[in-house]
């Protein structure tokens, strides 16, 4: 539910993931109006609908198993329980509305 774009100090995915701005078959949908879409919803599952290419791409640090993400999670904990973020200056108070 998080990612490099936001901020993410981590970012895993299992090997099952959907790493994606909407599902493989709505996609193909609007892509293909039409024409297979049985057939290019899978060919678009394969190509783009899994975290290898998330992966590839730095989006995603690593893909784990399900049954390792505690303890990748409470490693990583560990190593932010002392991260010192400097905050930007804020440019605008925050208005009353």
């Amino acid at each position: 539910m998080s990612s490099k774009h936001l901020n993410g100090d981590y970012n895993y995915a299992w090997p099952t993931a959907e790493v994606a701005v909407m599902g493989a078959k709505g996609a193909a949908e609007i892509i293909f109006k039409g024409k297979n879409t049985e057939k290019e919803t899978a060919a678009y599952e394969h190509a783009f609908a899994n975290p290898l290419k998330a992966a590839e791409r730095g989006y995603v640090d690593d893909i784990v198993m399900p049954s390792a993400t505690r303890g990748i999670i409470l490693d990583n904990l560990r190593v932010l329980e002392t991260k010192d973020r400097q905050k930007p200056k804020r440019r605008h108070n925050n208005l009353p509305l």
